[in-house]
């Protein structure tokens, strides 16, 4: 049985640099055509880390992936305050 996923800014910071440059640009509006280009990766290659991104976040789709990580706080920032 798989345990669930991490939810949130926890969710966000398993996410890695390779799945969250290509969340990075989806977020930003930009085609799988569009990030495969930008990241010098193939369009298949870009499905593979959405479909890990996803999977990781616990969501079922692009828009719900993308509003996970605009919200999560930027890498680094102090949420002790």
């Amino acid at each position: 049985m798989l345990s669930p996923a991490p939810y949130g800014d926890a969710a966000v910071r398993s996410l890695s640099p390779g799945e969250t440059r290509v969340i990075e640009l989806i977020s930003r509006g930009l085609t799988n055509r569009q990030t495969a280009a930008e990241l010098g990766l193939t369009v298949h290659a870009v499905k593979f880390h959405l479909s890990s991104i996803y999977r990781k976040l616990g969501v079922a789709n692009r828009t719900e992936a993308s509003r996970l990580y605009l919200l999560a706080p930027p890498p680094g920032a102090n949420l002790e305050a």
